[in-house]
């Protein structure tokens, strides 16, 4: 199953960083954010992604074409052009990197990808937004419903402290707690080809009609995921995440779970197992 990326866009309310970078190219611990969500699909197994370029393509293309070289020992031969690459380690992923054109609107580059994802189930995230969210939790979930689409929403964190009320009487202070009302987008979708016709063109944002239709039409079911998510549309959102993996407490870095992932695959495997039977006796 193939994982599509949206890296495309300008990322206007981070310029202080992306006027020279696109903003799925800005760094957390010195790893660019793309580098972070690709490391939470592989995880779970999913490795094949076909990444929508766009506002400063160039640089993301060139950073998947030097990430193993620049990490590992190299013998060039100036006559050839040959490069052998010696010893040393380097993720086992394979990137289709799409150019989607510069203005065109998220639907459009979704619409775009078609011919790299084939008639299969794939996977789609923007490439701004870290998230624990459990990847084969949210398939199992859409293979059990048996839907076009399947939209991860989460309860953001408040920007500031939650203050309650007793007439003019503090009764309650929370710093920065879970929004307690209220579920947004939270990306990490789990789609269908069939969403394609949803998309009439390069002006359609896939946040709008799209998803408008889908979920009048009765196709599009909402998986809850109740942990850490976190995206990075700001300059403080980037802080946030720079803190978090300095602390060595970064939730997103689930790889490093690697009994969690073990018990996480055998119980999405069973559920699919289960919902496959289901589907064939219904």
């Amino acid at each position: 199953m193939k994982v599509a990326i949206l890296a495309g866009g300008k990322g206007s309310r981070l310029a202080e960083e992306t006027q020279i970078r696109p903003k799925p190219m800005v760094e957390i611990g010195s790893k660019p954010i793309l580098w972070h969500i690709m490391r939470i699909y592989a995880h779970f197994g999913f490795s094949e992604f076909v990444i929508a370029l766009g506002y400063k393509g160039e640089y993301i293309k060139r950073y998947f074409v030097d990430l193993c070289h620049i990490s590992r020992d190299l013998t060039v031969r100036c006559g050839s052009g040959e490069i052998e690459v010696h010893g040393g380690d380097c993720v086992d992923w394979t990137v289709e990197l799409i150019d989607t054109g510069v203005e065109t609107m998220t639907g459009g580059r979704i619409k775009r990808l078609a011919p790299y994802l084939g008639q299969e189930t794939f996977m789609l995230t923007w490439g701004d937004g870290v998230s624990d969210v459990d990847i084969y939790g949210l398939l199992a979930f859409h293979r059990s419903h048996g839907r076009l689409a399947t939209m991860t929403i989460v309860r953001p964190v408040a920007r500031y402290g939650h203050v309650t009320l007793d007439g003019a009487r503090i009764s309650e202070f929370c710093e920065k707690p879970q929004t307690g009302e209220g579920w947004i987008n939270g990306g990490f979708f789990v789609l269908e080809p069939g969403v394609l016709d949803y998309i009439e063109g390069d002006e359609m944002p896939w946040e709008s009609t799209p998803l408008e239709r889908l979920a009048r039409d009765g196709q599009l079911m909402a998986y809850k995921h109740t942990g850490f998510w976190q995206c990075m549309d700001t300059l403080r959102e980037k802080y946030i995440l720079e803190d978090l993996w300095k602390s060595g407490r970064a939730p997103w870095k689930i790889w490093e779970r690697v009994g969690a992932r073990t018990r996480a695959y055998q119980e999405c495997r069973d559920a699919i197992w289960t919902a496959a039977v289901q589907a064939v006796k219904g």
